[in-house]
C-alpha cells in the first residue's frame, strides 16, 4: 500500500509563508526522488521542485529564491518551505515520489494553497 499524505496548506496573505509536509508510506523512501507539483484552475500541473535520493534540488524559475524542498528519510516526509507568497501561488500542490528507472511514480491527493491579497 502505497500512500502519499500532504498537509500544511491553506489561507495566506501575500507575503507569507506556509510549509508543506508530505509523509510517504509503502515505498523505499530513501532512494526514491521526490517532487512537488502544482496546478492552478485552468492550467495544467506543473513542476515546482524535485529533489533526489542525494539531495540534488530542481527548482522551477518561477520559484526560485523563494522555495525551498527538503527531506528527511528518517520521518520519511518530504518538506516545501514557501516564502513571499504570491498570488500567483495559489494552486493545488502536489507530493510525488518516482524510484529511479521508473517513467512513472505515485501522487499524492494534493492541499489546496490561496494566496490572497
Amino acid at each position: 500500500q502505497v500512500q502519499l499524505v500532504e498537509s500544511g496548506g491553506g489561507l495566506v496573505q501575500a507575503g507569507g509563508s506556509l510549509r508543506l509536509s508530505c509523509a510517504a508510506s509503502g515505498i523505499i523512501f530513501s532512494i526514491n526522488t521526490m517532487g512537488w507539483y502544482r496546478q492552478a484552475p485552468g492550467k495544467q500541473r506543473e513542476l515546482v521542485a524535485t529533489i533526489t535520493s542525494g539531495g540534488f534540488t530542481n527548482y522551477a524559475d518561477s520559484v526560485k529564491g523563494r522555495f525551498t524542498i527538503s527531506r528527511d528519510n528518517v520521518k520519511r516526509t518530504v518538506y516545501l518551505q514557501m516564502n513571499s507568497l504570491i498570488s500567483e501561488d495559489t494552486a493545488v500542490y502536489y507530493c510525488k515520489a518516482r524510484r529511479p528507472n521508473y517513467a512513472s511514480g505515485y501522487w499524492g491527493q494534493g492541499t489546496q494553497v490561496i494566496v490572497s491579497s
